[in-house]
């Protein structure tokens, strides 16, 4: 069966050519109302991105995904590895929030909140506009040959490009190790800490790789989110939509003639102008419908909206829409399937901050030895070996913690010079422990034990140990 004409363009994305070569894209520089609202936005949020590592929160990172050592911060909040299963949580109610966002309104996430389309749209491409021109311009620059303007023009570009690829990878390397450690870094030079400046280096290519070459290709190619979007939207989401029934009418579009009267003719207000084309960062014909590589940037429907303003017709040709509200004029309603997306939303929400509220500042671990079972003492003592892991979430140091038996009559003995443990901020002490209980308090070989773990005489958790004894002992 055969494409229908109108449909071939969804046998193949948009920047490849039918010969499978990159058809690089040249964008009009947008301007418009909605243009300058992203651009509020865009540099809140890039603003954000940069200062993120090193805003502090009761002396917490405010966002830190140190992956090495295994430490999270989330909005300031500390997680370690026994915190694994709030982080799990933390990223699915992220997932479902842009579930329900992209059913309601598309891949707005994309064109206005993206850190890839902030920093190419909004860093990359302006400098790209300062120093090659707009559209027609690089088009012409590219064709022309390697003559002194072009290389003054290539080197400058790419040299801006280079230093803030390294900026970038600086402010991602703060969000891996720490913004502090990232300025002590600075401060100590690249020769005392050359093992991370390779990564470093390694970071600031391929964020360069991405944003002088790759570019669109990451958000058509490579986020798999594009491609979600046939999975989550429906005729009721809200898309960047060009209203076909005002645009086509019923003879199409038709170039714009001074004084002719476009509606007795049948003619849409759509006038072929192609500037929702040239102006798109993605390279597609919105007029064609919602497509992988729309990422609701709107920059399409500033250019529709100068064009009809300039014809004197209404604007929103190409605007905010769902398809109902196209073909059958319906508004937007929250509906059942958003309805059920946000309860879901709602109960991992309050699943998560129980889980979050009732942790313990203090987390600790007490593990059998590994290949130890009991040993027999005199006075019918029987002993076992464990290892203890206390990890301290605060940023305030713990100091005479100590163990004590909840349920059963015995002693704890701390392997230590010091039997009083201590705990710094956001570090741990781990150690050995011997726990005797005479026999004849003894219920079984397996008897479950409850430890209080105190720092001075205030207690600070509970946990348990399973006991092991001879099984004669029952």
């Amino acid at each position: 069966m055969e494409t229908p004409e109108n449909e071939v363009f969804r046998d193949s994305i948009g920047t490849v050519t039918k010969d499978g070569k990159r058809a690089w894209v040249y964008p009009k520089k947008p301007n418009g109302k909605y243009y300058d609202k992203r651009k509020i936005v865009s540099y809140i949020l890039l603003l954000f991105l940069i200062a993120a590592p090193f805003i502090k929160i009761n002396g917490n990172q405010f966002l830190l995904f140190n992956v090495v050592e295994r430490r999270f911060n989330i909005f300031g909040f500390p997680f370690w590895p026994q915190d694994f299963k709030l982080f799990v949580m933390s990223m699915i109610i992220a997932v479902v929030f842009i579930t329900i966002f992209t059913v309601a309104f598309g891949r707005i996430f994309c064109g206005w909140i993206c850190p890839q389309t902030i920093f190419m749209e909004m860093v990359f491409r302006r400098i790209e506009y300062w120093i090659d021109g707009d559209r027609g311009k690089q088009m012409r620059l590219d064709k022309q040959a390697w003559n002194a303007e072009k290389i003054r023009k290539r080197i400058l570009k790419w040299s801006i490009f280079l230093i803030i690829s390294f900026f970038i990878a600086n402010v991602f390397l703060a969000y891996l190790i720490g913004g502090d450690q990232v300025l002590s870094f600075i401060k100590e030079g690249p020769k005392a800490h050359l093992s991370t400046l390779i990564p470093l280096l390694i970071f600031t290519f391929i964020f360069y790789f991405v944003f002088t070459w790759f570019r669109e290709q990451v958000c058509i190619i490579a986020c798999p989110y594009g491609r979600l979007q046939g999975v989550l939207l429906d005729n009721k989401s809200i898309i960047v939509a060009y209203d076909h029934k005002r645009g086509e009418s019923e003879n199409g579009r038709k170039k714009f003639r001074k004084n002719e009267d476009r509606e007795a003719l049948g003619h849409g207000d759509c006038i072929d102008c192609y500037q929702c084309v040239h102006v798109c960062p993605t390279g597609i014909d919105i007029r064609n419908g919602t497509q992988l590589e729309c990422v609701n940037c709107t920059a399409c429907m500033d250019a529709c909206d100068a064009i009809m303003d300039s014809v004197n017709l209404p604007k929103g040709l190409i605007r905010y829409a769902s398809e109902d509200e196209i073909e059958k004029k319906e508004k937007f309603r929250f509906t059942t399937r958003l309805k059920a997306y946000s309860g879901v939303l709602i109960v991992l929400l309050a699943v998560w901050a129980g889980m979050l509220f009732s942790r313990n500042a203090l987390e600790t671990t007490i593990l059998r030895l590994p290949g130890q079972l009991y040993e027999h003492k005199d006075n019918n003592i029987i002993s076992n070996v464990f290892t203890y892991k206390i990890i301290n979430k605060t940023n305030n140091d713990y100091n005479n913690v100590s163990f004590k038996l909840k349920n059963y009559p015995g002693e704890i003995k701390v392997v230590a010079a010091d039997k009083n443990i201590f705990v710094p901020e956001q570090g741990l002490a781990e150690g050995t422990m011997f726990i005797e209980i005479n026999q004849s308090q003894l219920k079984g070989d397996k008897n479950k034990l409850y430890i209080e773990v105190y720092s001075h005489d205030k207690l600070i958790e509970t946990t348990s140990v399973r006991f092991l004894a001879p099984r004669s002992y029952k």
